[in-house]
């Protein structure tokens, strides 16, 4: 049975009632893992709601999902009178905060962490110690997006949040774990996608101050006909500033080139950073996949898992 703690901010803590509905979903990144739970509403209520800031979730002695508090609800209908609880996980205190603009010459791990991390409380994991030079945070740059521009340029991956919360300096794809679809297996839903609109076959990266052109193309798809050059104006750019820049870009236009959606009837068969096998041979479709977003619900239809499946 799934449990949601409440702690307020005077240092308070709160179970909710049984819940009536529930809806979990993880991505480990952005947009960042969500809550919404629903329950019936009593008198206690009244003073915990306003003041609660976190959430854990529960489900037998085992951390769901840890987070902040976005919004709750009172609502009356042919339920009766009903709480309702939204929040973020602890990724959110990165996304809502923005940094200031900063310029770093040589810049650890350790300093990135200091000035962009810290100051929220946030627990974190170093699987990977990394530094850099020459790196600069814009303007109107949130916190994550500074950190996680940082370790993709000169680590070459996006940090991730664990559902307890941790932040961890380290690629979330390669979990280790595998779910195994077959055609014998109760798959309620199946849906694949596959789109060339969006990738881009070419960056064409222009320093007019140097009189420097420099394109980055993507071989695989110019191969089977791809078409969708980007030109970038990058100023005074170094040689590894032009390739990181066009590799880059051309790498987020792929991520979604193939998905596949599916719906399984029981919850948290996956989560992401984990692998599904497939091998559905009515669908001639097989093939190994990363789990990039996991859905797990719970309302009058029971429980269920809605997974979203990409290439990396």
């Amino acid at each position: 049975m799934l449990k949601i703690w409440l702690e307020t901010y005077d240092g308070g803590r709160y179970e909710l009632p049984v819940l009536l509905r529930w809806d979990l979903e993880y991505t480990g990144m952005v947009p960042c893992d969500s809550m919404t739970a629903a329950c019936l509403y009593d008198a206690g209520m009244a003073d915990i709601l306003p003041k609660a800031t976190r959430f854990t979730v529960w489900r037998d002695g085992i951390v769901m999902l840890k987070g902040i508090v976005d919004a709750y609800e009172i609502s009356l209908s042919k339920q009766g009178l009903l709480a309702g609880i939204e929040g973020r996980g602890m990724a959110a205190l990165l996304l809502d905060n923005e940094s200031e603009a900063l310029s770093y010459e040589r810049a650890p791990l350790s300093e990135i962490l200091g000035n962009h991390v810290s100051p929220y409380g946030i627990t974190v994991e170093k699987r990977q110690d990394i530094s850099g030079s020459s790196y600069a945070v814009v303007s109107g740059s949130s916190q994550w997006k500074a950190l996680q521009g940082f370790t993709h340029r000169f680590g070459g991956f996006d940090p991730y949040f664990t559902k307890e919360g941790t932040l961890v300096i380290g690629p979330l794809w390669g979990s280790g774990k595998t779910l195994r679809i077959d055609d014998a297996s109760p798959l309620l839903s199946l849906r694949k996608r596959e789109q060339r609109y969006g990738v881009i076959s070419e960056v064409l990266i222009q320093d007019k101050a140097q009189g420097i052109s420099h394109p980055v193309r993507n071989q695989k798809f110019l191969q089977t006909g791809g078409q969708r050059r980007h030109v970038l104006y990058m100023p005074r750019s170094s040689d590894e500033d032009r390739r990181y820049t066009g590799e880059y870009q051309i790498s987020q236009s792929a991520l979604e080139q193939v998905e596949i959606e599916m719906e399984l009837p029981f919850s948290f068969a996956a989560m992401p950073g984990d692998q599904v096998s497939l091998s559905l041979s009515r669908l001639n479709l097989s093939g190994r996949f990363e789990v990039v977003r996991s859905r797990n619900r719970m309302d009058g239809d029971g429980e269920r898992t809605e997974l979203t499946l990409s290439e990396r």
